[in-house]
């Protein structure tokens, strides 16, 4: 074991350690972080309504919210919120991403989130047409033609045209326009923080206010930088997207889909959750240095669950993950919390209940006592650090198989429809149990679930705790 230790210490620990530092690394996790007032009030909105509308349905048959007074006002008053959250969830990502790129570029942080928010803008389809073929009486396809200059409706050779511009699609400026954002309004961002830091600027007299200066300063950075998406949307719609789509769209169906269904398997799933345990046995923190890819991937899959289960609950999610169109997915962000990381990575909440339980050394119990209430609300440092587990060749095991264990019962259990899926965002500091029930739109099955997992990894835990007991001298 030290033999590993001071081999992961020499090569491991450095280049994790550089690729968590690094600066486009650390902005993309602060710009998911960013999200968080928006994300969370959304998740809120669908919660409440998952209490109100959704859970009684499940146990009152013919129970229907919608038409309950003060309910279905709660119902209406809690769209409203997903409208302005989880809705377009993409546009405030966009905001934020290059909010924080442009922080780590030390340039104009608020120049920075308008040109990110903008190279989104310019890649939104604005404009919509179909056409389906029918017949129609003369009368009928008279009227419909008198108003198609304000419909875009119209009605011609046997055929039903329908058309329109200016309008935005939901579906682009949701989670399905975090693989672009992440592209476009990071190069967008980074042209032009580079030409700001070269100061090919327009300059201005000192006696202009500060902020009319640094707006001006801004234009050409921004100016050049947006010329340089446009012209790559452009190039886009000449190639890739001749068949109507628009860069969003393709991205979603060609990069972003497959790589939510690689991460839907077991195997990414493990791979990820040991990279995170690992990371935080050398005293990093794992789930910010995975952050990008935890949230680029699984959090995006949650994003779509939840805006899937505002519309249709949780038959339409099943329906979406059975049908396997990229609406929704069986494992999301909430999933890793719900059923492996309960009181912090590690399940070290588990450990603490053991070490109260079974340990006999004085130093363990001491720090048990004083992180199992911190732990309650999956705040794991004081026991991190404090016991500690960070560099304790006795904890390694454990501490990298007791989440393995938890998150391959929870995908069983989810991939068995012996428990719904995740599709709720809830804050992290909801203890777990509540966390599971919350999660999953209340389904009493999956604290069950997490109990199982939470057996396991206190059976994990049991055996190292009693071979630390014999590592110092009982007090």
């Amino acid at each position: 074991m030290n033999v590993i230790t001071a081999w992961m210490e020499k090569y491991f620990v450095p280049l994790a350690a550089k690729i968590g530092g690094q600066k486009h690394l650390v902005a993309l996790r602060d710009a998911f972080i960013g999200t968080l007032p928006a994300t969370m009030a959304g998740a809120i909105a669908v919660m409440l309504n998952a209490i109100v509308r959704d859970m009684p349905a499940k146990f009152i048959q013919g129970y229907d919210g919608s038409t309950i007074p003060v309910i279905k006002q709660i119902i209406a008053v809690n769209g409203f919120m997903w409208s302005g959250t989880l809705a377009v969830v993409g546009i405030i990502f966009a905001f934020s991403w290059g909010y924080n790129l442009a922080r780590a570029y030390q340039v104009n942080e608020l120049a920075g989130g308008i040109v990110s928010l903008a190279a989104l803008l310019q890649g939104v389809g604005f404009s919509f047409s179909t056409s389906a073929a029918m017949k129609l009486p003369a009368a009928a396809a008279k009227i419909i033609n008198a108003g198609s200059a304000d419909t875009g409706i119209s009605y011609a050779d046997g055929a039903l045209n329908v058309g329109g511009w200016g309008w935005l699609k939901l579906g682009q400026l949701d989670g399905n326009a975090y693989f672009v954002i992440m592209v476009v309004g990071g190069l967008a961002t980074i042209i032009y923080a580079k030409l700001m830091i070269r100061d090919i600027t327009i300059k201005m007299p000192d006696s202009v206010p500060p902020a009319v200066a640094k707006a001006f300063t801004a234009i050409i950075p921004a100016a050049v930088a947006l010329y340089a998406t446009a012209i790559m949307y452009y190039i886009f719609s000449l190639t890739l997207g001749k068949n109507g789509d628009v860069l969003i769209s393709w991205v979603q169906k060609t990069i972003a889909d497959p790589f939510l269904h690689i991460g839907q398997s077991l195997g990414a799933i493990i791979l990820v959750t040991f990279l995170v345990s690992l990371m935080w046995l050398f005293g990093l923190h794992g789930s910010n240095v995975m952050a990008p890819v935890l949230e680029g991937i699984w959090g995006v899959g949650l994003l779509k669950n939840t805006n899937v289960y505002d519309r249709s609950g949780m038959a339409g999610v099943k329906e979406a993950i059975k049908a396997g169109n990229g609406d929704a997915y069986m494992w999301v962000r909430g999933s890793f919390d719900s059923y492996a990381w309960f009181g912090g990575v590690g399940g070290t909440i588990t450990l603490l209940i053991v070490i109260l339980v079974f340990s006999k050394r004085a130093d363990y119990r001491m720090v048990a006592k004083l992180g199992i209430a911190p732990s309650v609300f999956n705040i794991n440092e004081p026991v991190m650090f404090g016991l500690p587990i960070v560099l304790n060749p006795i904890f390694f095991i454990p501490f990298i198989l007791s989440p393995i264990v938890g998150v391959t019962i929870g995908w069983l259990a989810t991939a068995a429809n012996l428990v719904d899926p995740v599709v709720v965002a809830t804050p992290w500091v909801i203890p777990p149990f509540l966390y599971s029930l919350m999660s999953t739109g209340y389904d009493w099955r999956a604290p069950i679930v997490t109990l199982v997992s939470f057996i396991a990894a206190i059976a994990i835990w049991t055996p190292f705790v009693l071979a630390a007991n014999a590592t110092k001298e009982v007090d």
